[in-house]
């Protein structure tokens, strides 16, 4: 990760200590000497120290600065900032990206739970895969820092966490208003402005980004219409900080879906080509969320309007050799819950602990999840429709001991349950489904000194399956008996690491982790059925490095290593888990020496050839990519420069391997590659005041 200089904003750390009540009064807690004390830490930055706080080597914060710095071309990438993270698009902007981390194959967002604020992103039974995680409705400048943490060893995480989590929290205050106007290759268009007003009661702060997009295809205008709003207003309530927000998303494109290698090799279409012209979609999503936060109570609400309507075309002519294989899917919900947490501070057996115990609850009302075949976007018929309601209460505690000076406890314990109900278009799939699962988290930590820190942590965690996977009787396709699945499935996982922290020179953390599934069942929302996988295990090894030496100099690199294997056998089928990326790598230099003058960014990233068969028979090429960033301050104005795949890499951002039909084909199709390619070298110029 890029390093900006100490005076730029963003990066500082603040500790504050601050007397709490325990019982009655203030002045009971006087009398009686109740009185704690509870450190408030507010981090931004991988410079700052998190020895003494984190209880896994894998886990950190990226600061506002760093996000502002790093060139990127679109908005789910600033998921690339958590160490050995991928992030990948198969088709159009408009939707969910892809996601890889420790060997998953993310698909939009099982397995690694996001949120904003407490409001959670992943979306549960959704029409284009389980977890859907879409993160174009954030404002990448109103960001003001992310946490990460990864693997099943915090109690606060729940659903889609196996391999780990993301919090995005959002600035409560800007330093000036600004605007900011990009434009760059292939009609693309951003405005993004913010500013704030202060009221006697607190602040107002808006922002607002308009995206238009045409995008390199040969064969197709992209037509990318985004628009985003936020509005908050924070102000000091009750002896605690206050926030109310609410963000407006919309989005219209077209798509440039993954094509056959054949189609490209017989000249049927170029590399920057379609099959089918007519695919593509819309999404909306509104939210209302508001949290409330001192240092013994967080409370959070939320309210969130959902929408995506999206077309796809995956093998062409296979299922329908006249109208062709198109599909609509369509997801429409309304999401509500919360969260309610207590911190406080007492002594066991003499040691002092650290406490956190909450209470999460959500509700999705889903009025309709369906799939339907089309031809250029108009509805030929329906595949399933369903309404859903689905809802969960999780209950969880953790715990912070400090056994010495040098040597630090962490237990965690966590049961959810989750309930759902489905009203199907076929009767047979109709019904209801309840589950629950209780999950167990545990480590140590033990201060080497003070820039040597080690951590050994276990963990269960759990991802829950489609609603209807868990009722379904019949298949919608072929009208075959199924046997429904769990609506939960557990994971456990270990891990081993340190961290090493300078304040001056470095910032350096490793771990050798372990995972296991008991299943990575999920309901395949192309198909309207459900999949089951198989158990198993992945284990891999992470190094990320970050150097600041001179003035304004810093370089990083992030290096992930996973072996990823099914544990149980079943004919016909390998060991190999299809997609999983056996390696990852990312570096970059950067150089911001004060807030005006020049400033510049080199980034890397590779990730390595993977199988896409459980036989590791077919196998996807590497992936490289360099990005460059360059800019310059003077007073209230600046202007950049972004050159993205700097060396107009021909690589794929994603592969898959599959059976399609193209028209004169054989009625069984061609199992062949089907891959997206990464986009050609684009210029982006960018002009940015300050007010």
């Amino acid at each position: 990760m890029m390093r900006i200089n100490n005076s730029l904003a963003g990066y500082y750390f603040a500790l504050s200590v601050t007397p709490l009540v325990v019982n009655g009064s203030a002045n009971a807690a006087q009398n009686n000497t109740e009185m704690l004390l509870v450190e408030n830490v507010v981090v931004y930055g991988y410079r700052t120290d998190l020895l003494g706080t984190s209880i896994a080597a894998a886990e950190g914060v990226v600061g506002s600065a760093e996000i502002a710095a790093r060139p990127v071309s679109r908005t789910g990438e600033i998921l690339e900032f958590v160490p050995g993270m991928v992030v990948t698009q198969h088709s159009g902007s408009g939707k969910a990206n892809q996601y890889f981390l420790r060997g998953f194959n993310l698909d939009h967002g099982t397995d690694f739970a996001t949120s904003v604020d407490a409001m959670p992103i992943n979306m549960r039974s959704h029409g284009h895969g389980q977890g859907y995680t879409d993160l174009n409705f954030i404002i990448p400048e109103l960001i003001q820092d992310i946490q990460y943490r990864k693997g099943p060893y915090y109690a606060e995480v729940g659903d889609f966490s196996g391999a780990g989590a993301a919090q995005f929290s959002l600035k409560n205050t800007l330093a000036t208003g600004e605007v900011n106007f990009t434009a760059g290759d292939f009609d693309y268009r951003r405005l993004y402005t913010a500013t704030q007003l202060e009221l006697d009661s607190g602040r107002l702060l808006f922002g607002v980004e308009a995206q238009r997009y045409a995008g390199p295809w040969t064969d197709i205008d992209e037509d990318v219409h985004k628009t985003n709003l936020l509005v908050r207003y924070t102000s000091q309530i009750g002896g605690g900080e206050f926030s109310l927000t609410a963000m407006g998303y919309r989005n219209r494109w077209n798509a440039a879906d993954q094509i056959p290698q054949r189609a490209v090799g017989q000249n049927i279409i170029d590399p920057l080509g379609s099959l089918d012209t007519d695919v593509g979609g819309g999404s909306n999503r509104y939210s209302l969320s508001t949290q409330w936060v001192n240092p013994i109570w967080s409370m959070s609400v939320y309210v969130v309007d959902s929408e995506l309507n999206l077309f796809s075309n995956f093998t062409y002519f296979l299922d329908d050799p006249i109208n062709g294989d198109e599909f609509e899917q369509v997801d429409d919900r309304q999401l509500l819950g919360g969260e309610v947490v207590r911190n406080w501070q007492i002594d066991v057996a003499g040691k002092s602990a650290t406490q956190k115990l909450g209470v999460q609850i959500r509700h999705d009302a889903i009025d309709e999840v369906g799939l339907f075949k089309t031809r250029s976007r108009n509805r030929l018929s329906t595949t399933r429709v369903d309404a859903i309601d689905e809802t969960s209460l999780a209950l969880f505690a953790q715990s912070d001991i400090q056994l010495t000076e040098k040597m630090r406890m962490h237990l965690g314990l966590r049961h959810d349950y989750l309930q759902v109900d489905v009203s199907s278009d076929r009767a047979e799939n109709s019904g209801d489904a309840s589950d629950g699962i209780t999950n167990v988290k545990a480590g140590v930590s033990y201060s080497v000194n003070d820039k040597i820190e080690t951590y050994f942590n276990l963990g269960q965690g759990f991802h829950s399956n489609d609603a209807r996977g868990a009722t379904i009787v019949v298949d919608p396709v072929s009208g075959e008996l199924i046997e429904p699945v769990d609506l939960l499935s557990r994971s456990q996982g270990a891990e081993i690491g340190a961290k090493l922290f300078d304040n001056n020179r470095y910032s350096i953390s490793t771990s050798l982790w372990y995972l296991a599934l008991d299943s990575e069942l999920l309901f395949v929302g192309d198909a309207g059925n459900t999949e089951a996988s198989r158990a198993s295990e992945r284990s891999g090894i992470e190094i990320a490095s970050y150097f600041w030496f001179a003035e304004g100099w810093s370089i990083d690199s992030e290096l992930a290593w996973t072996r990823s294997r099914f544990t149980d056998n079943q004919l016909d089928e390998g060991k190999y888990v299809d997609g999983s990326l056996p390696f990852v790598a990312s570096a970059g230099i950067s150089y911001a020496p004060a807030q005006t003058g020049f400033h510049g960014a080199l980034r890397y990233r590779h990730f390595a050839a993977r199988v896409l068969d459980s036989f590791a028979q077919q196998e996807a090429g590497a992936t490289s990519l360099v990005n460059l960033g360059l800019g310059y301050r003077w007073a209230q104005w600046s202007v950049g420069l972004d050159i993205l795949n700097l060396f107009d890499s021909a690589d794929h951002d994603i592969d898959y391997f599959y059976p399609s039909r193209l028209p004169s084909e054989a009625d069984e199709g061609v199992e062949d590659l089907h891959f997206h390619p990464v986009e050609p070298r684009s210029l982006r110029i960018r002009l940015q005041a300050s007010f």
